[in-house]
């Protein structure tokens, strides 16, 4: 394991070491089970659509659940450095939290996000000549696909499984020719597998009859220390990125890719996500904390790499993101305002959570020098996600 850590290109010494940490404190755990998967109904739409939620769990107690509007994460539970067990990311405790903040615009807890995720300038590209328009939701940006994105649909359930140490669930979503202003007539499934190795895993893949852009990302929120208790500015972060694709005032990329040296984007070696969270750089004043889009797979590797690497101090829990998806959205939940709150019924407020976004770059269709969103029939996109938790101990538990 630590061996993939240190593979060319990838500065993940740290990371390495606590992973290692992780996998050990893992491997020692004493047997409560096997991976488990269960179904239940989790309530209907306000247009009457019935939505049901997975709950997949293995024996070292981490348990993710899964619904079908949206085919969201709901919740993450997951043991700290003594074992106890706490829900890491942002949510509600009903299905009525998820449709309201849906009739509101949203802000996309936990949900799969697409046809587009991240902003189209203008919401406006061209695609073989021909110009397609998008909603804009974000003043003159699209937003996240639209105004009824992937994440207010409900999902149908393509398959489940439980095979040798993991449980998995495939969710299907048929988006129209036309739909959200977009082109072709998209099949995408996602597959959430939570594995023995406390190892999450998100699988996407999209077919199309026309040609179209596509990307497709989770929008879940981290908080590592447990949902409703509080900032995550102390929650120390690793970014596996030498550069970063700078933007202007409406959040949209120039075009150009920066250095992360010498910015307050610099996350190569760990540090506090606090430490420069209100820098007066250009580019953490525009969107009022981080929320930019780092460079993590240049080379478009098919195995998925390191990408960012979270640990929390107070609880002593770990996160690892890998991907093969080229970019990752750091999002520090700026957009909080106490307006919602989750099962633990503290207010959500900014900075009360992390969102890691692996992706392609923001308003790709409109900057051929970035990595293509193109998909054309007879193509499949195929893009994976890994989400692995683990413990470093903590020094507060021999005090």
């Amino acid at each position: 394991m630590h061996a993939f850590f240190s593979r060319a290109g990838c500065r993940f010494p740290a990371a390495g070491l606590l992973l290692a940490m992780a996998v050990a404190t893992v491997a020692h755990a004493d047997p409560a089970g096997p991976v488990t998967l269960d179904r239940a109904p989790f309530g209907t739409t306000p247009d009457g659509r019935e939505v049901e939620r997975f709950t997949l769990a293995n024996r070292h107690g981490m348990r993710v659940q899964v619904m079908t509007y949206g085919a969201t994460i709901t919740a993450i539970d997951a043991p700290d450095d003594s074992g106890h067990i706490a829900d890491i990311v942002l949510g509600f405790p009903t299905l009525e939290g998820y449709t309201r903040d849906s009739a509101r615009g949203g802000l996309f807890f936990g949900a799969t996000v697409g046809r587009v995720a991240n902003r189209i300038a203008n919401g406006a590209f061209v695609l073989d000549g021909h110009t397609y328009h998008i909603p804009r939701t974000e003043g003159t940006n699209a937003l996240h696909g639209g105004r009824r994105g992937f994440d207010k649909h409900v999902w149908t359930v393509e398959n489940t499984s439980i095979a040798a140490g993991s449980a998995s669930v495939t969710l299907k979503l048929v988006s129209p020719d036309g739909d959200e202003g977009f082109p072709g007539t998209l099949t995408t499934h996602v597959t959430f597998s939570l594995n023995d190795g406390n190892e999450l895993s998100l699988h996407y893949t999209a077919t199309t009859d026309r040609p179209t852009v596509v990307n497709l990302t989770n929008h879940s929120y981290f908080n590592l220390n447990g949902e409703g208790s509080g900032s995550i500015e102390n929650e120390v972060l690793q970014v596996n990125a030498e550069a970063f694709t700078p933007v202007d005032a409406k959040s949209l990329p120039l075009g150009t890719v920066a250095p992360v040296a010498g910015t307050p984007l610099d996350f190569r070696t760990p540090r506090r996500i606090g430490d420069r969270l209100r820098d007066t750089d250009p580019q953490m004043m525009y969107p009022r904390g981080y929320d930019q889009n780092w460079i993590v797979n240049a080379r478009l590797s098919r195995a998925p790499v390191p990408a960012a690497h979270l640990w929390d101090p107070a609880s002593g829990r770990v996160l690892d993101v890998l991907t093969t998806q080229p970019g990752l959205q750091v999002y520090t939940s700026n957009s909080l305002d106490g307006r919602y709150a989750g099962p633990s019924g503290r207010a959500y407020r900014q900075t009360d959570a992390v969102a890691l976004e692996t992706q392609h770059y923001p308003d790709s269709p409109n900057h051929p020098g970035f990595p293509s969103i193109t998909l054309r029939p007879g193509q499949t996109y195929d893009e994976t996600t890994l989400y692995r938790m683990g413990v470093q101990p903590t020094s507060r538990q021999h005090h």
